[in-house]
């Protein structure tokens, strides 16, 4: 069950306090890094949402097939500037 700030509860019989506190503090400072990361680049949320509507309205039979023809196509960027015009 998620603790307050959605951060799950470690369980008390492995971890010691201190490396709890360790832990805690770990995963607390990469959701923070992984937030500036996301606010420095908005260019992701365009790629993930077009790879999103892409899929959605081609509805391919494997999508992981097709994640990786959408990821690697050469032109993706080329097609990205077409469809915001």
């Amino acid at each position: 069950m998620a603790a307050k700030g959605g951060v799950e509860d470690p369980d008390g019989g492995v971890l010691s306090a201190e490396q709890q506190e360790k832990l805690r503090q770990f995963k607390i400072n990469t959701r923070i890094d992984n937030e500036r990361y996301l606010r420095s680049h908005p260019e992701v949320e365009e790629l993930i949402a077009d790879f999103l509507r892409e899929v959605i309205v081609k509805r391919p039979p494997n999508v992981r097939e097709f994640a990786s023809d959408h990821f690697t196509n050469t032109n993706l960027d080329v097609l990205q500037n077409r469809r915001k015009q």
